[in-house]
């Protein structure tokens, strides 16, 4: 966006632009997002940043008032996939805090030199300086919502020490640790390992449908739909935990039991990425709504999500188990995998919902037999090869994945066709171009209203919303 595009929409104090850009006052030392209730400041004085991170090492604090730390990603980020796009998408999964910037470069394939000077180039600040910032905003949610020492909740955030910390809560938010724990509204907390926050998003939100489409896939004791909340059990890096997602029509609210408190960012942007909530849909719902047929169900349920995962590999079980199998029996044998091959949880949130496991991993599935499975042979085959290849690192199915990569590697795999390969670059990948002209229902749908290539064409980049509408009157 142009400077003065930026300007007309902190004028209008447009919330479709929360997370897209940020707006720094150079008067006040401050940043805030451009929906800020604040006395709109002069033209003249004002410096636009695509991330928060430039904004912060440029030396602007974050907004007490607007709370710009807050606000939904970027959508820009999950519709795109170079390798700046993919670099974003790690460093929220919490690569950089793991693996260093060198471990993100070997997973893009780029030397770290070429990684640091392509995301600085476009974002103003480099990975370390974005981890940094991510970090800081994990460290307020520990001091906000938990009773934890600040010693701890600095280790848990990801600092490499208490002073590191404290210099950069002060440089991020103008407040010491204490001062910002001291701020917070709530009276109560939830208890040791236990968090509770709002996960913003961009309105309009068509929860309805996302419980909707989870409710029946549900796999017994990981994960269950009750009403207008999902919950499940999380394989992180660090270990095991388990969400309760609330969902109301402008906001998700969720509460978190992990077993380490590292796990807080990776599982607050998995549960991001499950429901979606980094989208634009105003922005999705106008284009399609340039299709006579679409712009019909767009206005019937606007605001649709693209259902997403919370573990690449799941998500495939689930697309191989699925394959000419009804619902509710892939549903079925994805409940005997968890059992047998996943692990159990000793959590209080789980408990709460009946949930006992953790879906098994693809080094766990790699170690199985074929007959373990209840299927033919030649699917079983298909899932143990996923599951060796994911374990190996040969396939690669993060949230930064290359998503053309991937699609052509689990097509290399015996028994995986196209429906397959694009139904996980659809949902486990976040792709949202892909029209699934493979499924049998969608190919009913587009002869029956006797849609063709040429005119599905006219719906990129958001062919996979279009699907999601299509099956919905399906």
């Amino acid at each position: 966006m142009e400077p003065s595009d930026c300007y007309r929409a902190v004028s209008a104090r447009d919330a479709r632009f929360d997370g897209v850009f940020f707006t720094a006052v150079r008067t006040t030392g401050i940043y805030c997002r451009p929906s800020c209730p604040a006395v709109t400041p002069r033209q003249a004085n004002v410096t636009f940043y695509p991330s928060a991170a430039p904004a912060e090492r440029s030396g602007y604090r974050a907004c007490r008032r607007c709370r710009p730390d807050s606000t939904p990603g970027s959508p820009e980020w999950n519709v795109r996939a170079d390798v700046v796009a993919r670099a974003v998408r790690m460093i929220g999964d919490g690569v950089v805090e793991r693996e260093g910037v060198s471990g993100l470069a070997d997973r893009l394939g780029y030397s770290e030199r070429q990684v640091n000077r392509l995301v600085t180039t476009e974002l103003g600040a480099g990975p370390q300086a974005i981890a940094r910032s991510n970090r800081a905003r994990t460290a307020r949610i520990l001091l906000e919502t938990t009773t934890m020492r600040a010693a701890d909740v600095a280790f848990a955030a990801g600092y490499g020490s208490v002073r590191q910390f404290n210099d950069s809560i002060r440089e991020s938010f103008d407040l010491t640790p204490r001062e910002l724990r001291a701020r917070s509204r709530r009276s109560s907390h939830p208890g040791a390992g236990r968090i509770q926050l709002e996960l913003a998003l961009r309105p309009p939100f068509q929860g309805a449908a996302l419980l909707d489409w989870f409710a029946p896939r549900a796999i017994e004791g990981v994960e269950r739909v009750d009403g207008r909340t999902y919950a499940r059990v999380l394989n992180l890096p660090h270990g095991v935990g388990a969400v309760e997602l609330t969902l109301h029509d402008e906001r998700v609210s969720a509460e978190l039991e992990l077993t380490d408190l590292r796990d807080l960012a990776p599982a607050v942007q998995r549960c991001r990425r499950l429901l979606d909530l980094d989208a634009d849909p105003a922005a999705i719902d106008e284009a399609l709504s340039a299709d006579p047929l679409l712009a019909r169900l767009v206005q019937e349920a606007p605001g649709m999500r693209l259902p997403g995962q919370v573990d690449g590999f799941e998500m495939v079980m689930r697309a191989i188990v699925g394959q000419q199998v009804s619902v509710a029996g892939a549903r079925t044998i994805l409940g005997r995998v968890a059992r047998s091959r996943g692990t159990e949880v000793d959590l209080e949130l789980a408990h709460r919902h009946g949930l006992t496991h953790a879906f098994a991993t693809a080094e766990s599935v790699a170690e199985a037999a074929p007959e373990e499975f209840a299927m033919p042979r030649g699917r079983a085959a298909a899932i143990l090869a996923v599951a060796h290849a994911v374990a190996s690192g040969d396939l690669d199915l993060h949230p930064g994945a290359d998503r053309a990569a991937a699609r052509e590697r689990l097509l290399a795999v015996r028994g995986i066709g196209p429906w397959t390969a694009d139904y996980v670059r659809m949902r486990a990948l976040g792709d949202p171009d892909v029209l699934l002209d493979t499924d049998l229902v969608l190919r009913r749908v587009l002869a029956r209203e006797g849609l063709d290539r040429t005119r599905t064409e006219r719906w990129r980049p958001w062919r996979s919303y279009a699907s999601l509408h299509l099956w919905r009157v399906a």
